[in-house]
């Protein structure tokens, strides 16, 4: 076991800085020097001295080298065979993943609700999904996780399949079975790749859901930033077993790696690693104890209920995420748009997400503090007094997503294909050139490939309208969509 209470990188950045090196690379700044006063309060200078370029001995060069050494910590810590550090969120990662099973095969099995990220790296390496469908909460309309059954089904279905992708926990922190996913998938010969942007801290206690690479996975999307608390932009990419060439994911890292990655941020994520590992069961120890009392408060509001055990009912849930606080506001007569809305109107608060039914305050792993959860429960109980007068005679009822339209080419095909741009309502029967994804649920309506059927272009305006967005089009006032051209 390796002290992980060490930061090597961190230490090497650090200790250049200090030594007070004549600076005649980049980055312009060099240090600081002559930089602009409005840079030097955003960053400042110790900011500005650490921010240190790539190909520098003795930080990122030699071998071993700090930076290595700082992955390979993180690689134990979070129990991979080896972990990658991105300075472009997990969001590189699904596409460096994507890359990569793009050597393995052409069709992948992708639960329907993966991040956008992922639909751009289908492009980028030409890979055709055949989806498998989560579960859609009826009531709240928000979206779960995807069963073991439905991943079997689907892969029964698509036996060329390279690989199987999945996502756990979900944005509203419910948590898959994911070591019956990996059983269903290794049966059948492929690798398991989890999307956990969400479910960086699991690991570090014991009253958290499993994490994925102690339930099988392959190879795990961590956004580090997210809860753990590294520097916005900051992920990492962990690799177990040996279903997927180690060296194929590292070129393919590379590719979609800026050649000047931010050491702030890459040094952030060494930082994070030490807290999580050394004290993270601590920590999180504490802020379970705080966002208990928070939920019991909660709970006693009129007209809210926090979501936890609840999602415990439904099929494709195993457990929850309890740092995420997704409470449930129809009983408040309002939407969730409404309360968020409020809410930063009323008490200056910003909540993760807002949706017609809910809205969904994210803690971080050591930042579950007393006066913390005390502000967001004053907050909202000023602002639902605040809300009492505005409530509407009826709610709009949640409506299921229509069918998908029929898939006439890979998504990398039509997003290079030569496109014509039409009225948004005149689009029935072409081939999608972009992808439309309505929020709530967040499940992809339409993705590049797809055909547009009447049915889901009502229904995209129809919930728009009603309060909710659309991710992917690029009108976003959604007058007109990008189509295939008609040969």
């Amino acid at each position: 076991m390796a002290d992980q209470d060490q930061t090597p990188y961190v230490d090497a950045l650090l200790e250049f800085a200090r030594s007070d090196p004549g600076r005649y690379n980049v980055p312009g700044h060099q240090g600081g020097v002559g930089s602009d006063e409005a840079l030097r309060l955003l960053v400042g200078q110790s900011g500005l001295s650490d921010d240190i370029p790539t190909l520098i001995p003795g930080i990122d060069v030699g071998d071993p080298n700090p930076f290595e050494e700082a992955q390979a910590l993180a690689a134990e810590a979070w129990g991979a065979k080896r972990t990658w550090f991105l300075v472009n969120g997990a969001s590189q990662g699904n596409q460096s993943m994507c890359l990569a099973l793009g050597h393995m095969g052409r069709t992948v099995v992708a639960q329907r609700n993966v991040h956008s990220s992922v639909i751009d790296g289908m492009v980028m390496a030409g890979l055709m999904p055949h989806f498998a469908a989560p579960e859609v909460d009826p009531e709240l309309g928000i979206i779960h996780c995807l069963t073991p059954k439905a991943l079997d089904e689907a892969l029964a279905d698509c036996p060329e399949a390279a690989a199987a992708i999945v996502v756990s926990p979900t944005y509203f922190g419910a948590a898959a079975d994911v070591e019956g996913l990996a059983e269903v998938a290794h049966r059948r010969g492929v690798p398991l790749v989890v999307d956990e942007a969400w479910g960086g801290h699991l690991r570090f206690h014991p009253d958290l859901p499993r994490d994925a690479i102690s339930s099988g996975a392959d190879l795990v999307i961590s956004s580090t930033h997210k809860i753990v608390g590294s520097i916005t932009q900051s992920a990492m990419l962990h690799l177990s077993g040996d279903l997927i060439e180690e060296h194929v994911v590292d070129r393919c890292v590379s590719m979609t790696e800026s050649t000047s990655p931010n050491s702030l941020l890459l040094g952030s994520l060494d930082a994070a690693r030490r807290q999580a590992a050394v004290h993270g069961e601590e920590l999180l120890t504490n802020t379970l104890a705080v966002l208990a009392e928070a939920r019991a408060e909660l709970d006693s509001m009129p007209g809210l209920e926090v979501i936890g055990n609840r999602l415990l009912e439904r099929e494709s849930v195993s457990a929850f995420d309890p740092l995420r606080l997704t409470i449930d506001v129809r009983g408040t007569g309002t939407t969730g748009y409404r309360v968020a809305e409020k809410l930063r109107e009323t008490a200056n608060i910003n909540v993760e997400l807002a949706a017609d039914t809910v809205i969904v305050a994210v803690f971080g792993m050591a930042s579950g503090l007393p006066t913390r959860a005390r502000r967001l429960l004053d907050g909202i109980e000023t602002t639902l007094g605040e809300l009492e007068a505005e409530r509407p005679d009826e709610l709009p009822a949640f409506a299921p997503p229509p069918p998908w339209g029929e898939p006439r080419m890979t998504p990398r095909d039509a997003f290079l294909a030569a496109q014509d741009v039409v009225a948004f309502d005149q689009a029935e029967g072409r081939i999608a050139a972009e992808p439309l994804a309505t929020y709530p649920p967040g499940v992809p309506n339409v993705l590049p490939g797809e055909v547009l059927t009447r049915e889901t272009l009502d229904y995209i305006r129809e919930s728009v309208e009603g309060g909710g967005f659309v991710r992917g089009a690029t009108d976003r006032g959604l007058g007109t969509l990008r189509v295939v051209r008609e040969s």
